[in-house]
């Protein structure tokens, strides 16, 4: 039997359930609704519009096959029924109609529903902050806001951008400005690390320097307080500096749109979401929702979880459109898959970090192996680094997480395993984990396989670790007498480090430990050192063999720390 089925939402998960649904029940009728007049574009390709990688805002609006998702398309194509510049104004649940009105000419009119589909997405957090409402100020809540953006840089209105929020849409503005367009651009963000809630610390260092190499300026543990300006914002103020800017983008993350889903008495869940089951009911059988406005389960922790992404609202909005039809299927929930790009390197995550996993009631830690991405020998090659968090005790996998090239190396390693994680898989799993193997691609033992044996090597109480954040404060401190740097590599890499601290550096390579180990001081905490961290376990195995057990394997090695910030030799 027919139906008739409105969907308030025209961007993501609406579109995904309204085509698929026609497809199933070709003879119901279908009419989606949308505030804005752009419709079904790739919103996490703004920030690439914005930079110019993405030329024109009609790319983000285009099918793989060039025609242009519009309301004629949508018409002509899926058999759909599109109203743009029109909002909903309210749901009557017991006459199944929903009020909506035209924002241009402010006509209303109702529409009535056998089944409703609630793809209402989300808004960019507003800070109070005086002056927000400064010429210059944005938000990148769509598609619009982004073509006025890219339009006053275009028009050389912006020579210094100050981004307010160091989440993954900051941190992609900011590389936009100043990549392409060569803008001075400053990050202020009121947590201690980019990225806060999503990768370790000591990853999101890794990735801030990078940024930094690239000329972009970063304000940790700042508030904003006012924007300055006579008509167009000139300055922000923090409570700890000035700052001169041209343009100002507002990334502090996002709440979800439900007003009028309270409104009309549907369950709402303290984060402000829809609340839905598996099948993406709300409380209201007749009524669906997915996409930004929903939280579904995290399915590491069983608890729910927001995760405002596109691919997420496009394989609700599948699953909502088979629900619609009759069908029974259901979306489970998610881990957290996360990638982004930053000029040269990726960032990748799934699951939880180790800070999440400690504060979620975990006992964890958690394993970190710097290796190349392709067999050694291989000519063609680079450093892929991987962080693996484990649950003490059981050794499941609770999150990974990586920084490498923009290559498939790392985002490989992380696609392996996120689909794992609902398993409740263990480090064994990992160290045992099949993979394709040629040297052009990966290594015999691939550094997955590494990184599941440092994480059982770590829990056994084998190999005791410290991070390069660790590190980094040992070092500052090292004028107390109390640490050693153990070199563990051949003289060609540690001398310079010798003769520059021969205070604190003294060079073993490893494979002359056992007939050198009068030289070894009985009386210091060791940090042992190589290039990536597997000598210096080697070394710290052969020094617990002979009663020498205060030693400290610094994980990732040299290369964590240079990736890290830090550059002993500068």
């Amino acid at each position: 039997m027919s139906q008739d089925v409105v969907i308030i939402g025209a961007v993501a998960l609406g579109p995904k359930a309204g085509c698929h649904f026609k497809r199933l029940e070709p003879d119901s009728r279908v009419t989606m609704i949308d505030r804005d007049n752009l419709i079904s574009y790739g919103g996490c390709g703004i920030p690439y519009f914005i930079s110019g990688d993405v030329s024109d805002h009609g790319q983000l609006q285009a099918t793989s096959f060039h025609m242009l998702r519009d309301e004629k398309f949508f018409k002509d194509t899926k058999d759909i029924n599109v109203m743009t510049n029109t909002e909903a104004i309210s749901i009557d649940r017991e006459t199944k109609t929903v009020l909506i009105r035209n924002v241009l000419d402010g006509k209303e009119q109702k529409l009535s529903y056998d089944k409703l589909v609630l793809g209402t997405g989300s808004s960019p957090r507003q800070l109070p902050v005086p002056g927000s409402d400064l010429e210059g100020v944005f938000s990148v809540s769509d598609l619009n806001k982004a073509i006025s953006i890219k339009k006053e840089i275009a028009e050389g209105k912006v020579g210094k951008a100050v981004i307010i929020g160091a989440g993954a849409i900051g941190l992609e503005i900011a590389e936009s400005l100043a990549d392409l367009w060569g803008i001075e651009t400053s990050v202020v963000e009121v947590m201690d690390q980019i990225l806060p809630g999503i990768i370790s610390p000591n990853m999101a260092r890794m990735a801030q320097h990078h940024l930094e190499e690239n000329d972009i300026s970063f304000y940790l543990e700042e508030r904003v307080e006012r924007f300055h300006g006579k008509g167009r914002i000139e300055k922000v103020a923090t409570e700890k500096r000035t700052l001169d800017a041209d343009m100002v983008i507002m990334a502090a993350g996002v709440t979800p749109n439900c007003d009028i889903v309270k409104e009309a008495g549907l369950e709402v869940s303290s984060r402000g979401t829809i609340v839905v089951n598996k099948r993406l009911e709300t409380s209201d059988p007749d009524i669906y929702a997915g996409g930004d406005c929903v939280e579904i389960t995290n399915l590491i922790t069983g608890k729910p979880g927001y995760w405002p992404l596109g691919s997420l609202a496009n394989r609700q909005g599948r699953v909502i459109g088979t629900n619609l039809a009759g069908g029974n299927a259901e979306f489970e929930g998610a881990v957290g898959s996360f990638v982004i790009k930053l000029f040269e390197i990726s960032l990748a995550s799934a699951g939880l970090s180790l800070e999440r996993a400690k504060k979620e009631g975990f006992d964890a830690v958690s394993s970190f192996v710097v290796q190349f991405d392709h067999a050694h020998f291989y000519p063609e090659k680079d450093l892929v680094y991987l962080e693996l968090v484990v649950e003490k005790g059981s050794g499941r996998v609770l999150g990974i997480q990586g920084l490498g090239n923009t290559g498939e190396g790392m985002m490989a390693r992380i696609s392996a395993v996120a689909p794992l994680l609902k398993y409740r898989v263990t480090t064994e799993d990992i160290s045992n984990l099949e993979l394709p193997y040629s040297p052009p691609f990966s290594s015999a033992m691939d550094i997955l396989n590494a990184l599941g044996n440092t994480a059982e090597n770590i829990l056994a109480g084998k190999n005791r670790v410290i991070e390069a954040d660790e590190f980094a404060d040992w070092w500052e401190n090292r004028h107390n007498g109390d640490m050693l740097c153990l070199d563990c590599r051949e003289w060609g890499n540690a001398g310079p480090f010798v003769e520059k601290y021969h205070e604190h550096w003294k060079s073993i390579p490893q494979g002359q430990l056992r007939t050198r180990l009068a030289e070894v001081p009985k009386d210091k905490k060791l940090v042992l050192i190589c290039n990536t961290g597997v000598r210096s376990y080697e070394a710290q195995i052969t020094l617990d063999q002979m009663g020498i057990k205060d030693s400290y394997n610094l994980q990732g090695g040299i290369a964590a720390v240079k990736k890290w910030g830090l550059d002993l030799l500068k």
